[in-house]
């Protein structure tokens, strides 16, 4: 499992974490059942407080991405088919506020948008 942290980020170590850890389960670069690091190892690993690695194993528990078995160690959960399309509706709202935001700076019509949706996802219904 690779995770890189920015310190220049504004985004808080732990977060950065547990967003790394979302991503590769939702991309499938960590499987159903696979071992994650223990919160030990993966802090001497990446040199972070053993404390922000338990917040960020925290949070993906009780979002249910992960699951810790006591004296086993912490895996990865089966996947949850409604998080996961949670999950890529907030990744897509979060495009479409910067293409919102990129339509506004250049004064671009909400028609001329929608119309540039329908080109490349296609006018129809899908």
């Amino acid at each position: 499992m690779k995770i890189i942290i920015s310190n220049s980020s504004s985004v808080p170590i732990y977060e950065q974490i547990k967003n790394t850890i979302i991503n590769q389960i939702m991309n499938d670069e960590l499987k159903e059942d696979e071992t994650l690091p223990s919160i030990r190892n993966l802090a001497q690993d990446i040199k972070i407080s053993v404390m922000t690695i338990k917040k960020a194993y925290d949070e993906l528990e009780q979002e249910g991405y992960i699951i810790s078995r006591q004296g086993k160690g912490t895996f990865v959960a089966p996947k949850n088919v409604g998080l996961a399309k949670e999950q890529a509706q907030k990744e897509i709202e979060e495009h479409i506020t910067k293409i919102i935001n990129i339509a506004d700076k250049f004064e671009i019509k909400k028609d001329e948008i929608i119309d540039l949706f329908e080109l490349f996802y296609g006018s129809d219904d899908k």
